[in-house]
């Protein structure tokens, strides 16, 4: 990346320990419950839980704009240890050039025009 980390550091902010048991398991097929113990999964849920947790995370994912999860990508991932670059790169270029311009921004129904409204978003999916 632009600060010379790779992104596995970037996640882990550089801890020996998580980074040292990636790096173990590198090359070999790992399980949920192994990719979660390794922090590589946000959620492994069991049969009992899989489809209300399948359905609460479409609706989180589709509660947001797809341009707004693209900048938060890009925000999320430079991590610890901010230089000028990441500061350049990672947040001022992904928010105020890419999504507080958009119209799933700023459109009649964008997020900015409605917040503290009670109406939702409607969002143009196309646009990414």
């Amino acid at each position: 990346m632009v600060n010379g980390k790779h992104r596995l550091a970037a996640r882990f902010y550089h801890q020996d320990a998580p980074l040292a048991a990636i790096r173990a398991a590198a090359g070999r097929a790992l399980g949920a419950d192994e990719a979660l113990a390794l922090g590589l999964v946000t959620a492994a849920p069991d049969d009992l839980e899989w489809s209300d947790e399948l359905r609460l995370a479409l609706e989180e994912r589709a509660s947001l704009s797809p341009d707004a999860l693209t900048g938060m990508e890009a925000n999320l991932r430079f991590g610890p240890g901010e230089t000028m670059a990441t500061r350049v790169f990672g947040r001022l270029s992904a928010w105020q050039n890419w999504i507080f311009i958009r119209p799933n921004a700023t459109g009649e129904s964008g997020a900015l025009k409605v917040f503290g409204t009670g109406s939702k978003a409607k969002f143009n999916r196309e646009r990414v």
